[in-house]
């Protein structure tokens, strides 16, 4: 058998969505309405929308929208093809598939391809789903398998004679990223399947198998990962999925290791020689348990619809007991045999489909949008609303990303909104009540200024956000200096926001580096009643001076350039002075010892924020003010983790 994996060319990033990807979708319109140019343009909306959202959830695992709201868009552009065949005739726009591949790790094509499921909320369809299986079985008792669908992270992984051989991620179907380092440090992955059963007898062993499974976390690991960032004052993961995701593809297997990822396996692809397949979906799971593979800790078989819902429900309300998130159930028909007759389209087979929970909902006002500006001027929409409790706690906000995200939503100061909760952990608004909406209401209008500032915020092209350039935006200083001082950069203890405000307010410090200018007097001058706690702060800012040089570059705030890169970056420079200094071969080459490759969308980021003579005389300044960072020790390092990052769902109270 023949694999052929190609290599990323260097640096390659997944381009980035263009502006017109943003363009809003309206509100949904009965498509028996609509002319065909109107579906036309409805249906070019609704893709660039999906294209979007696919990309930030395939290849970033950093949704902007809920399952729920993802799964109505393509089922709205799935209604309008059906009523319009005209859109997809000769080959034209069919409804998209997503694709995972970054660019980052070499690509390896599945030998059997590795498709998705199709899926539904309604009990109604999947109902119906069971009826088309019936009648072309032409049996009334058809048995189909009931699986937990645990929400996570699909891989292919496949093992040669017994020994694992590669774990490919699921891509477009048809190829993938190759990740077997990363799966590799998973620790209930066996590196080769048991051979020998619990009793003794001889286990088959397939020349080649392709086994389909899924990469997740568990609640426990998920809330340890969010404490941990807690403690160090940084955003936490909003779901597990997408925190499951991130690490799967970090390009340091040591960084994936810190994680506990966890897989189980439900199905396969390619299995030679075939004579050896599994006659039922049962019996892959009694043959994978017998190899000693981590499977699915319960399953069900139910002949007929109102048994298979019965499951189904049952399933649905002791889910929140389960250690892991599980966001459904599969159904399966048991008997391989009868999954051939009932064949596959370009996207799923015909033979499963996948019920999913849609999330709690609760129902509130819309009050009122503020606008926050974050330390690289990026302006973060925030919903304020009446408080409502929802997965046993009572919120009151809830971050909208961005300007797109209004505007596909339609929000309007006073609507009625559908409130989500995702992961158990961020709030996110589903949706829009229009039956409430009040008569006159006007769609809401972006800010065209800087709400701190004044300064007429800008939109690059390709990027969704919306950002303030000014650098001296005083919302932007007291962000950069709070996150320089926060436990993830330099851990200056008694630097809080009250201080940072009042020294932003009353002019004594107007960047990082006059936080190195500061005397006694300027905090007693403050408040006089302080004597000790300013002696406290002096003590430590000047400890501050010594901190590793990583973290002075992260508490830069240097757009673009993650937690993850400023390391690279640290090995590479090391010194404020030289990165400051450094051309893009200097960043680009990979000298023995210096760690990870750093990729191009660091290295333009780390160039374009250099170039501004502004930013480089901080750095001047500092060093003149006696900040010495530690160099950092020499390493050898697999490749530089830039995109895609773990990427936290950015909080209220810090969104940038």
């Amino acid at each position: 058998m023949l694999f052929v994996c190609a290599l990323p060319a260097a640096g390659v990033t997944p381009p980035p969505a263009p502006a017109a990807a943003r363009a809003p979708a309206a509100p949904s319109a009965a498509t028996s309405v609509l002319t065909l140019g109107e579906a036309r343009e409805r249906g070019d909306l609704l893709r660039r929308e999906i294209a979007h959202d696919d990309a930030l959830y395939f290849r970033q695992a950093a949704p902007e929208i809920s399952d729920f709201a993802y799964d109505q868009l393509k089922r709205e552009l799935a209604d309008l093809e059906a009523a319009f065949p005209q859109l997809s005739e000769g080959g034209g726009p069919q409804l998209p598939v997503g694709d995972d591949r970054t660019g980052l790790f070499p690509v390896c094509r599945h030998i059997e391809p590795m498709s998705g499921l199709d899926k539904t909320y309604s009990e109604a369809e999947l109902r119906a789903f069971l009826g088309r299986l019936v009648r072309r079985i032409g049996r009334e008792d058809v048995p189909v398998v009931i699986e937990p669908k645990i929400d996570g992270f699909a891989v292919s992984v496949t093992y040669e004679h017994g020994r694992l051989a590669r774990v490919v991620t699921r891509g477009n179907g048809a190829e993938g990223d190759e990740i077997t380092a990363n799966a590799r440090t998973i620790r209930s992955l066996p590196r080769e399947l048991r051979r020998m059963t619990a009793g003794g007898v001889p286990n088959p062993i397939p020349e080649l198998i392709e086994l389909r499974g899924e990469v997740y976390l568990t609640w426990a690991e998920f809330a340890r990962i969010n404490q941990a960032r807690e403690k160090a004052d940084e955003p936490l993961f909003a779901h597990p999925r997408n925190l499951a995701a991130a690490t799967a593809r970090l390009l340091d297997p040591r960084e994936v290791a810190a994680r506990r990822l966890e897989i189980v396996f439900y199905g396969w692809g390619a299995w030679e020689p075939a004579a050896m397949r599994p006659a039922t979906q049962h019996g892959f799971h009694e043959q994978a348990r017998a190899w000693g593979l981590p499977t699915l800790e319960k399953y069900w078989i139910a002949r007929g619809a109102d048994e298979m819902w019965a499951i189904v429900r049952e399933f649905g309300q002791s889910r929140r007991n389960l250690t892991f998130p599980a966001d459904g159930a599969v159904v399966k028909l048991d008997a391989v045999a009868w999954r051939r007759d009932a064949g596959e389209t370009h996207r799923a087979p015909r033979w499963a489909m996948a019920f999913k929970f849609a999330p709690e909902r609760v129902e509130t006002k819309l009050l009122s949008i503020a606008v926050q500006v974050g330390r690289t001027g990026l302006l973060t929409p925030v919903a304020e609303f009446a408080p409502v409790r929802i997965a046993g706690s009572t919120v009151a906000r809830a971050t909208l990303h961005n300007s797109d995200v209004i505007a596909r939503l339609d929000l309007r100061i006073g609507d009625f909104i559908y409130l989500e909760k995702a992961g158990e952990i961020i709030p996110a608004i589903g949706g829009v009540n229009l039956a409430k909406r009040q008569p006159g209401s006007e769609p809401y209008v972006f800010p065209r200024a800087c709400p701190a500032c004044g300064t007429e915020v800008v939109q690059l092209e390709g990027e969704a956000a919306v950002r303030c350039p000014n650098s001296a935006c005083p919302a932007q200083i007291r962000r950069r200096i709070l996150h320089f001082a926060s436990k993830a950069c330099l851990d200056i203890d008694g630097l809080g926001p009250a201080t940072i405000d009042a020294l932003v307010t009353h002019g004594r410090v107007g960047s990082v580096a006059d936080l190195y200018r500061l005397r006694r007097e300027d905090l007693l001058a403050l408040d006089r009643d302080r004597g000790r706690v300013a002696d406290s702060l002096f003590a430590a800012i000047e400890r501050s001076k010594r901190g590793e040089l990583w973290r002075f570059i992260y508490g830069l705030s240097i757009p673009h350039v993650g937690a993850v890169a400023v390391r690279s970056l640290a090995r590479r420079s090391g010194s404020l002075h030289a990165l400051a200094v450094a051309h893009a071969e200097d960043l680009g080459a990979v000298p023995r010892g210096s760690g990870p490759r750093i990729g191009a969308a660091t290295i333009n980021a780390v160039l374009t924020y250099f170039s501004l003579p502004q930013n480089r005389a901080v750095v001047a300044e500092m060093v003149a003010l006696g900040v010495n960072p530690a160099a950092p020790a020499p390493a050898n390092e697999p490749a530089e983790s830039s995109t895609p990052q773990l990427i936290p769902q950015p909080s209220v109270e810090h969104p940038d």
